[in-house]
């Protein structure tokens, strides 16, 4: 029998400028951070998942992440409060609507090229 897999644990994000990137991460975005591994490496806290912020350790890993949604509760306020502080967006929050729920998104970039997302869930009623 196969052993199952759980929850993720740490998700990786690459960085070619590290004190960039972990500014980035830490003042803009206001992440948690918990501690350095030099280096190239810096890791962070999103609610009980690691997020690691550092350089490529192989040429062939060396490029842009998967897209990361943070989750908040409200969205228009986290956008504002981000672009308060220099967070660029490519779009303004917008809605899916669902027979049961409201999904609300907005994507921007971070400091090395890779795109991150805000999204938030409202029930419907």
């Amino acid at each position: 029998m196969p052993t199952p897999l759980r929850a993720i644990k740490q998700i990786s994000v690459n960085a070619r400028d590290l004190p960039r990137a972990v500014d980035f991460y830490r003042d803009r975005l206001g992440i948690r951070h918990l501690f350095d591994a030099p280096p190239q490496m810096s890791f962070f806290d999103c609610g009980g998942m690691r997020l690691l912020v550092g350089g490529a350790e192989k040429k062939e890993l060396d490029h842009p992440s998967s897209i990361l949604y943070f989750e908040v509760d409200d969205i228009v306020a986290a956008h504002g409060e981000l672009k308060a502080r220099g967070v660029v967006f490519r779009d303004e929050p917008h809605v899916t609507r669902l027979s049961d729920r409201e999904i609300w998104l907005t994507f921007f970039d971070d400091t090395e090229g890779n795109v991150l997302a805000l999204t938030s869930e409202i029930a419907r009623r």
